[in-house]
């Protein structure tokens, strides 16, 4: 330890950290059959992991198009659509030896970047350019490289980068990581968590003498929050950033879950293109991954960053610096392929399709509803509408004596309340310490992923906790 580097030591993941260590351990006492736990297994809601959620089984088509990729031979069953042949023909057309085990190119297959150009023009009205994609181990892989790039170097005065707050820990695990200076800018709660831009001059304002801004991260729709930013929004952040000169980072990897209606979802390579001059040439990384939309293919490890107007000597570097790694997973490459390219009207494979993915959206849709109604119900909760993404975070009004009790302990008051609520029931959330909070303010996250009669049982059994909670600590 005395060796370590000593940033390590800061790095902190709430989502998979000592609650969800805790659960397994529990999870494990169940499956050995020696314990007097008052539940008979876990409900784990503390992560957005569609498949192991046991709610939601993998696209046919999907798997179909990498069963092929992996084993070219399957391609000879008269099961296979032809559409998904052609498609596995083009793409093993472009890997060294036809295999999809062969190093890709460092950007990743061109095949892939062509498909994802082409969708992110039919969605924002823009021409996109391969050269400007770059594949990568899930979006988390391609932030970490951005956010590398805007690094300083300066121990005095490090770059600094904007994080919302609630954040994904993803981000302040990266800047402890990077030894960056984390400016954190409060998402309004009371207004469905939306960005506020006097909030932001303030955040930067304070962080001035600490660090050198460099960027700011936007989700959209968010995590932990689950808000859609409205067009409006979206359009000031932009100006806010062209007026202190920050590199816009817009984690969009929720862009296809939007469930409330009257929300939309808009990329702000979209409200940047269309305010024009000067906007229009600003730095830009969007960011957008497999693991998340209504497919949720969190373990292929696919994803994709588009870097827009960056300077050609800069991206001289960036190749440099990814080509170190020789190249993303080839597998998570094609499955980024197969969902950026999805079946068209007329296809073989299109009715299909568009039954699983009507069936998935809709239980996501049901359950974004019923999630914010149940926790409302609750004394003492408080829930804003879920617009998008996969997730609540609902507030928790916490009485003084926790609060105090929490603190002897050495913890935060949300993380003992996640800890009790484990023990006492078997649900494992994360607590909103984890993602960072408006202080005096107590949450939690779950996901909206459990089977619909799971989700109502565990609001339930969460209701039964609440109130015994309040008043044992009253």
């Amino acid at each position: 330890m005395e060796t370590l580097n000593p940033r390590i030591l800061d790095v902190e993941y709430a989502v998979r950290g000592p609650i969800v260590i805790r659960a397994a351990e529990i999870e494990k006492q169940i499956k050995g059959g020696n314990h007097s736990f008052p539940f008979d297994r876990v409900i784990r809601a503390n992560i957005g992991d569609c498949h192991a959620s046991g709610n939601q089984v993998p696209v046919t088509y999907i798997r179909q198009f990498l069963a092929g990729c992996t084993y070219p031979p399957l391609m000879d069953s008269p099961d296979f659509p032809s559409d998904i042949k052609q498609k596995v023909e083009r793409l093993l057309s472009v890997c060294g030896g036809k295999s999809l085990g062969a190093y890709t190119e460092s950007q990743g297959l061109i095949a892939v970047r062509e498909d994802i150009a082409t969708y992110i023009q039919e969605r924002d009205g823009y021409p996109a350019d391969t050269s400007d994609i770059y594949l990568c181990n899930g979006a988390s892989d391609g932030i970490k490289t951005v956010i590398k790039l805007l690094m300083n170097n300066d121990a005095t005065k490090p770059s600094g980068i904007m994080i919302p707050v609630p954040q994904y820990p993803l981000y302040s695990a990266t800047l402890s990581e990077y030894g960056a200076h984390q400016i954190g800018y409060y998402l309004d709660e009371d207004n469905n968590w939306a960005l506020d831009i006097d909030e932001l001059e303030r955040a930067i304002n304070a962080a001035k003498d600490r660090c050198t801004p460099r960027g700011i991260v936007i989700i959209n729709p968010g995590n932990p929050t689950g808000q859609v930013l409205s067009r409006e929004n979206i359009e000031n952040v932009v100006r806010f950033a062209h007026k202190h000169r920050l590199f816009i980072l817009a984690d969009e990897v929720y862009q296809e879950n939007v469930y409330l209606p009257g929300s939309k979802f808009f990329s702000f390579k979209k409200a940047l293109m269309d305010l024009g001059a000067p906007f229009n040439q600003m730095e830009m990384a969007s960011f957008h991954s497999a693991s998340k939309g209504w497919h949720g293919e969190c373990g292929s490890r696919g994803g994709y960053y588009e870097l827009i107007n960056i300077d050609k000597d800069v991206r001289v570097q960036v190749n440099k610096l990814i080509s170190a790694s020789l190249c993303s997973a080839a597998w998570g490459q094609a499955m980024m392929g197969a969902i950026i390219n999805p079946p068209k009207e007329g296809e073989p494979s299109y009715e299909l399709y568009k039954k699983e993915r009507l069936d998935i959206v809709n239980r996501l849709k049901q359950k974004a509803e019923l999630v914010s109604k149940l926790f409302n119900s609750v004394e003492g909760v408080k829930c804003n509408a879920v617009m998008g993404a996969m997730y609540a975070f609902p507030r928790i009004e916490l009485p003084e004596k926790v609060i105090n009790h929490a603190k002897s302990k050495n913890m935060a008051p949300d993380a003992f309340y996640c800890f009790q609520l484990l023990e006492k029931t078997g649900i494992c959330v994360v607590p909103g310490s984890g993602f960072k909070q408006k202080p005096g303010t107590h949450h939690f996250r779950t996901t909206i992923l459990p089977p619909v009669d799971q989700m109502a049982d565990m609001v339930e059994k969460f209701r039964t906790f609440h109130m015994e909670f309040l008043r044992e600590w009253k």
